[in-house]
């Protein structure tokens, strides 16, 4: 049974390797290249919320795997996803900066 208490983000909502048409839900311009499941666990624990990972195909990109985090529905999703989505440039960003 679903559960209405919690939000599902993908990862393809991120990823700017994909089009809108595909699953990307922010602009290119929050987006970021390829983002793990890891690192979008890592991006909604800063945005403040407790995240519990899954690893599947995302119904769009059925023959890609892909994954996604489900997160106490606390706000409006695009809120959520914005918010999840400047942490996760923030990360892609230190970890650059890092390997550099």
């Amino acid at each position: 049974m679903k559960e209405y208490t919690r939000l599902v983000l993908w990862l393809d909502y991120f990823n700017s390797s994909i089009s809108r048409s595909e699953g990307r839900r922010v602009p290119l311009d929050r987006a970021v290249k390829t983002p793990s499941l890891d690192e979008l666990v890592e991006a909604a624990k800063r945005a403040g919320y407790t995240p519990e990972p899954q690893i599947a195909a995302h119904p769009k990109r059925s023959s890609t795997v892909s994954g996604y985090v489900s997160v106490e529905r606390t706000k409006p999703k695009s809120l959520v996803i914005k918010e999840v989505a400047s942490s996760l440039r923030t990360l892609k960003a230190e970890r650059k900066q890092v390997s550099n």
